[in-house]
């Protein structure tokens, strides 16, 4: 029952039904990760009154314009703005002409009068002199300015009429340069007579200044609507977007809830009790990327075997919940994902996968660490745990080398905690903000914890994917080949002739797997348990008969050859009951293939020419990968050697070319992936072990009453 169970469960697994597994398996990641991120996407919402006090401080979930405050602030902008006023130089012109043509013209007709060359019977008096001094100012003048004040500047001394001019050229020139509006014109004036009043004048002189400067003074400045708005507008633009940022405090416990803060609470979607749509969306397609990005890896490697897809889906669903206990534990003061053992699943992924799966699960779990670390801020991404998170198990994926080798895994934990540090003190010496000692303390604390972490569960838990699943990994190869394993020293003790011939066959098989890319580990493991068949009856092997009589001598060719070809078979259902690895499994069943035992089948012949070659032949299978076809090659090899009386270099290779040529013409090397070019870097290495296991020896001279005495060079 156990045994068909185990054959339909292998049939589900194999060919497309794997590929369908692979798609759930990616389905049920990305669902579990929907599920456990759906807290810190969706906003929690609460039942709140304005003028109450809140039981709790809120947040803001996420990051919103204020744009009541922004446009709030656009009006302020613009308002404060002044209405823009055009200036007329003409005008300005204008009105100081008048002035310099008041008291000009007094200077001319006066120095006319004073010239010698005229009659002085010519003279005119003081009014006449005054009339022609009426007639050559502008009606503007005559109009607007008194007698009385023109009659004071024209009789007014000329150096004090030239300090005058002065005084109101200068005057009037700085009010109308400032722009006389009608609406301050008064003002404008008021502020000119009483400039005047702390002039040193007499008082008709500053009677006259006053009103010259008042008819002057003129409107000169003209509403300008179209840079009045341009100067709005470049306010408008210049001010900044009122923002509610994702984490920024809205509302602290116990604090009263004004209109202000309860529309702050209502616009960043906490007081909404109607579903939002959108959240979801965004996390469904942040998923979705993140599945085919993984899918899409999946199916460029064809990693369709059940034990990739049960260690993929456990593995990243065990590292997301991982994710989310850190972060239910988190907070902005706290920074909890420092401590986070992110590292151990990249390093799981690359020990019992490849390193491109671990790097693409770096990738996939540091953009979920950024969503379940956002501290439930919806619509926020903490960028700085996804960068953390990314370096972190880049490291152990550059630094994880061996897990046998502990010296290796502490440098690679040792590595993991200083890049930590670097990346921590990096956020902390770009943001500019103040730290104090003890956040320094905390923080490699932290990062110690996570690299401590990340190295003890990666030991801890491979072992229990080697067991449940029978992977075959290098820490499991290497624990197999402890000579204490009692299927090894079941084989030391019952059958060492056939011990050694292991280790032999191990030495040639990893050399040649090295010399071709093969895994040279896994063959030389194999090779160690290949024939641990052969102790069901080891005195039936010539390897072990240790100068005993042949039991071969006393049975058939037929029965000797059902013991000999039975061992393959009896060695499978040993390993099967230990329990090793299906690939040692398979190599032990496929290391014979389906050759002929020639020597039994030609001696039958010998004896009935009727016999049946198939009847000598192992029923096989063939070797179906590269390690099973050396091992097959390597270990006809180490027999036919070993059974050599003199071996030499030249015969060594004539040997071993032969048994390639008798694999290949009797099709035993058709089901495996070697090449012709391979089988000529496997002949290569073999023959250099043999040439050093089996070099020459000399005969030194035998002194007199002792024994000749062989000792290699």
């Amino acid at each position: 029952m156990d045994k068909n169970r185990l054959t339909i469960f292998g049939k589900i697994w194999s060919g497309k039904n794997g590929f369908i597994w692979a798609i759930l398996s990616v389905l049920i990641i990305g669902v579990f990760f929907y599920l456990v991120a759906f807290s810190n996407v969706f906003p929690e919402t609460y039942d709140l009154e304005k003028y109450t006090r809140a039981n709790e401080t809120i947040r803001s979930p996420i990051t919103i314009e204020d744009k009541e405050a922004t446009e709030e602030r656009i009006r302020n902008a613009v308002q404060s703005v002044e209405e823009q006023y055009t200036i007329s130089d003409e005008i300005t012109t204008e009105r100081l002409n008048y002035v310099h043509e008041i008291f000009d013209a007094a200077m001319k007709v006066q120095e006319r009068d004073k010239d010698p060359e005229e009659d002085p019977e010519s003279l005119l008096s003081d009014e006449e002199k005054f009339d022609q001094y009426l007639k050559v100012l502008s009606a503007e003048i005559t109009q607007h300015v008194s007698l009385e004040s023109l009659k004071t500047i024209f009789y007014t001394e000329q150096e004090q009429k030239n300090t005058v001019k002065t005084f109101l050229v200068s005057s009037i020139e700085k009010t109308m340069e400032q722009g006389v509006r009608s609406e301050n014109l008064r003002t404008k004036e008021n502020e000119f007579k009483i400039n005047v009043q702390y002039e040193n004048f007499p008082s008709a002189l500053q009677q006259a200044v006053m009103e010259i400067g008042v008819f002057a003074i003129s409107e000169n400045a003209f509403f300008d609507p179209e840079k009045t708005q341009e100067l709005r507008a470049e306010a408008a633009n210049k001010v900044e977007p009122v923002m509610i940022h994702a984490g920024e405090m809205i509302v602290r416990k116990g604090e009263f809830i004004t209109n202000e803060i309860f529309d702050q609470l209502a616009l960043v979607g906490v007081l909404n009790q109607e579903n939002n749509i959108l959240p979801y969306l965004g996390l469904a397609f942040m998923t979705l990327i993140l599945m085919l990005v993984l899918f899409a890896e999946w199916n460029r490697q064809k990693r369709w075997d059940k034990n990739t897809v049960i260690i993929v889906l456990l593995i990243s669903l065990g590292m997301i919940s991982i994710l989310k206990i850190f972060s239910h534990f988190d907070s902005q003061d706290r920074s909890l994902f420092y401590a986070v053992p992110i590292a151990s699943g990249a390093m799981l992924m690359k020990y019992l996968v490849n390193g491109r799966f671990a790097l693409v699960l770096s990738g996939m779990l540091a953009i979920m660490g950024a969503i379940l670390f956002n501290y439930q801020l919806a619509g926020y991404m903490n960028v700085q745990a996804g960068i953390y998170f990314l370096m972190s198990q880049w490291t152990s994926i550059y630094l994880f080398r061996q897990i046998t080798d502990k010296i290796k895994m502490l440098k690679a934990g040792l590595g993991i905690f200083i890049v930590n540090l670097l990346v921590m003190y990096s956020f902390i010496f770009l943001s500019m903000d103040s730290f104090m000692l003890m956040e320094i303390i905390t923080m490699t604390i932290y990062g110690f914890a996570s690299a401590f972490l990340s190295t003890v569960l990666t030991l801890g838990i491979i072992p229990f994917f080697e067991g449940s699943l029978g992977i075959l990994s290098e820490g499991r190869l290497w624990s197999l080949s402890n000579p204490n394993h009692p299927l090894l020293r079941k084989i030391l003790t019952e059958a060492p002739g056939t011990y050694h011939h292991s280790v032999m066959v191990a030495n040639l098989s990893e050399a040649a797997c090295e010399a071709v890319g093969a895994n040279g580990l896994l063959a030389r493991v194999a090779s160690y348990y290949h024939d641990v068949g052969k102790t069901k009856s080891p005195q039936y092997f010539i390897e072990n008969q240790m100068g005993q009589k042949n039991p071969h001598d006393y049975l058939t060719p037929e029965e000797s050859a059902e013991i000999i070809i039975r061992h393959p078979y009896d060695g499978v259902k040993m390993l099967k009951r230990h329990k090793l690895p299906q690939e040692i499994i398979d190599i032990a069943e496929q290391h014979h293939g389906t050759t002929l035992l020639k020597y039994f089948y030609y001696k039958a012949k010998d004896q009935d020419d009727s016999v049946k070659e198939e009847d000598f032949r192992y029923p096989g299978p063939k070797p179906k990968t590269r390690e099973a076809a050396i091992v097959s090659l390597c270990d006809s090899v180490e027999a036919a050697v070993r059974s050599m009386k003199k071996p030499t270099m030249e015969k060594i290779e004539d040997v071993v070319q032969t048994i390639i040529f008798d694999r290949l013409k009797d099709g035993q090397l058709d089901e495996c992936p070697l090449t012709f070019k391979d089988l000529t870097k496997i002949k290569k290495a073999v023959c250099e072990i043999l040439q050093g296991t089996f070099h020459s020896r000399i005969e030194y001279p035998k002194p007199e009453g002792r024994q000749v005495v062989k000792e290699a060079k």
